[in-house]
């Protein structure tokens, strides 16, 4: 029952990427290699449309090691990744921008080590949206999907980067995220998950969208076994064929009381 009344509540909310894509530009950014997934049929149905979509990957995936895969963590599953990437890139049509920053940024090495690389991926991040001058970003929100921590980090740069100054042009960022009311265990949303009703978007997608969206998470072989890949089709295509983000929202009025509304 729980899943009919999270749809009944979601489908009263405006679908917002309603108008054509065509000539539209669109840019993802996300962690891990493998990411994209979580987007994937929406990343495909753009494309489809005519829309021109980059996807752009911030970290090498050198940490993400699976004992049924076989790769050592480091280099080798790093240079592996990098091939699965650029496979799902392919199947999707997507323009793939994979940056070569260390899983969990370095966080292991204290200030000296991760701070530098933040910085650098700042640099990275802004100099990207220069160049491809997205009209929409769409990245991690706030909880992270799951809360990891790269998945925070990396939305909360392109959100900094977003916010640091006036882009000239009619810019818009959204975060991607699961309803609340969609998580099945009560404690899970303690952890992730946002109030449905901060998901005022709500994008669907076509069966060849989804078609495409499982040839490329059929390329992350170092991440998931094939019994897996097909659980996770099978799951997902058994759901509602729509994918929710909340916008964010700049600021609507000026204000001199944090307590206005």
């Amino acid at each position: 029952m729980k899943p009919a009344i999270a749809l009944t509540v979601i489908a009263a909310l405006p679908v917002v990427f309603g108008s054509p894509a065509n000539g539209q530009t669109l840019l993802a950014v996300f962690a891990h290699p493998d990411d994209e997934s979580t987007v994937a049929p929406v990343l495909a149905r753009y494309v489809r449309e005519g829309a021109e979509v980059y996807v752009a990957i911030a970290t090498d995936g050198r940490y993400g090691g699976q004992d049924f895969a076989g790769i050592p963590e480091g280099d080798d599953l790093a240079a592996a990744r990098q091939e699965e990437m650029k496979c799902a890139a392919s199947k999707l049509g997507v323009e793939l921008i994979h940056f070569d920053y260390h899983d969990q940024l370095r966080a292991g090495e204290g200030y000296d080590g991760h701070i530098p690389h933040v910085r650098a991926l700042l640099k990275d991040v802004a100099d990207l949206i220069e160049r491809v001058s997205p009209d929409t970003i769409i990245t991690w929100g706030p909880d992270g999907g799951s809360n990891h921590m790269d998945h925070r980090l990396i939305g909360d740069t392109v959100t900094g980067v977003f916010l640091s100054r006036d882009w000239n042009k009619d810019m818009s960022l959204y975060y991607y995220g699961t309803p609340a009311s969609l998580i099945e265990d009560n404690n899970a949303r303690s952890r992730y998950g946002v109030h449905d009703s901060f998901m005022t978007t709500t994008v669907s997608y076509e069966a060849e969208d989804f078609s495409a969206a499982a040839e490329s998470l059929r390329c992350h072989k170092s991440q998931f076994t094939e019994e897996a890949i097909e659980r996770m089709i099978s799951n997902r295509k058994e759901r509602s064929p729509k994918i929710y983000f909340r916008k964010f929202e700049p600021p609507r009025f000026e204000s001199n009381s944090l307590f206005e509304k």
